[in-house]
């Protein structure tokens, strides 16, 4: 049986993305470790078919947790046996290349993102040029790799010269009579990472016009942020910070939801290229959703016609976007009916044929 360890740095029980690839190579006869990162508010790892190891840091934000986490990273896979390394993003990236040098062992590159276009990083110049250099020095040396969609391979191809795979970040099919309905439920939904670039600005002010609830669900680095924006517009009684949710229960309650939000800032490739999980997600719970029409959503939406897409985010557009939703029915019902239709296509079930093919081609 091949064995594969994956290294991220972020905290394992939100990671849906990695669950699902680790879950579909387990199933099939593959031994994989996923190691990740233990925060202060971490909660007990949840019991799965492969492996977790969490790596617990002094340093939880800054420069010094990267260093922190990499070093940490470099010891335990040293000592770790194992066939193959994966490095998620950037920020894992020099470990698992020094380690699978030393142990003569393959590694697999997956690009999550546009890791150097990210806001926070390009709005900062001197961090940005450290990732740049990591960038330009790390990704040719990964012969194998894959990412989310064809922007991001295509542009690593023309930057470094390698021929990465495309594996999308689709949800798993729901079985149809799996979701617990909670009844007179009015409510809209965010789901995701609360950072730079996700139009919080706009969209928090946008909700004063908008007559319904908004969750959101996740955390992140614009978290306080927006508390204060929620605060400013006074909006404590319609807007609801879950936090992060449990990846079973958000399966349970975005299906509930009426609208779900996708919206990103122009700041950054990665922002403009970016293909979110949640824009899969509403569409297999099988709700309509307001969409930032930047590329790759566009490209799906002319197939599918799932989204109402919008050209701008401010806060009218967004506003009037959401209440046109709300109050026009034939609309709901024709985005609600094509997603229904989408999600037999739109899935991990399907999507997990290439990701198994491919390891086969790698561990062999």
């Amino acid at each position: 049986m091949k064995s594969i360890v994956f290294a991220v740095t972020n905290d394992l029980n939100y990671d849906q993305r990695m669950h699902r690839i680790c879950n579909s190579l387990e199933k099939n006869g593959y031994k994989i470790l996923l190691i990740g990162r233990k925060m202060p508010n971490s909660l007990p790892l949840q019991n799965k078919l492969y492996q977790q190891k969490r790596i617990k840091c002094i340093f939880n934000n800054s420069a010094f947790f990267y260093v922190e986490y990499n070093l940490k990273l470099f010891f335990f896979l040293l000592f770790l046996k194992t066939d193959c390394y994966c490095a998620i993003d950037l920020d894992t990236i020099l470990p698992v290349w020094i380690v699978s040098i030393i142990k003569r062992k393959k590694r697999v590159y997956d690009a999550h993102e546009l890791f150097t276009e990210q806001k926070e990083i390009i709005t900062r110049p001197f961090i940005k040029k450290i990732w740049d250099a990591i960038e330009k020095v790390m990704v040719p040396k990964f012969k194998y790799g894959y990412t989310v969609n064809d922007f991001i391979k295509d542009e690593l191809q023309k930057k470094y010269g390698v021929n990465y795979e495309i594996i999308r970040n689709l949800p798993l099919k729901n079985p149809p009579n799996s979701i617990s309905k909670i009844q007179n439920s009015n409510f809209i939904i965010y789901q995701g990472a609360v950072n730079e670039g996700r139009c919080f600005e706009t969209l928090i002010p946008a909700m004063q016009f908008v007559n319904t609830s908004l969750l959101i669900c996740g955390e992140g680095n614009f978290l306080n942020q927006t508390k204060q924006l929620i605060q400013t517009y006074n909006l404590q009684n319609k807007i609801i910070l879950k936090g992060w949710v449990m990846p079973e229960a958000l399966t349970q309650l975005t299906p509930n939801a009426i609208v779900g939000i996708t919206l990103f800032e122009t700041t950054g490739l990665n922002q403009y290229q970016s293909l979110a999980n949640r824009f899969f997600d509403y569409t297999m719970a099988g709700i309509p959703q307001v969409c930032v029409n930047f590329p790759q959503y566009k490209k799906i939406n002319d197939e599918f016609n799932i989204a109402l897409m919008i050209d701008a985010t401010d806060i009218q557009t967004i506003s009037n976007a959401i209440n046109k939703l709300l109050t026009d029915k034939n609309l709901y019902n024709h985005l609600k009916n094509n997603c229904i239709k989408a999600k037999e296509i739109l899935n991990w079930q399907i999507e997990e044929i290439k990701l198994i093919n491919y390891w086969k081609n790698i561990c062999i």
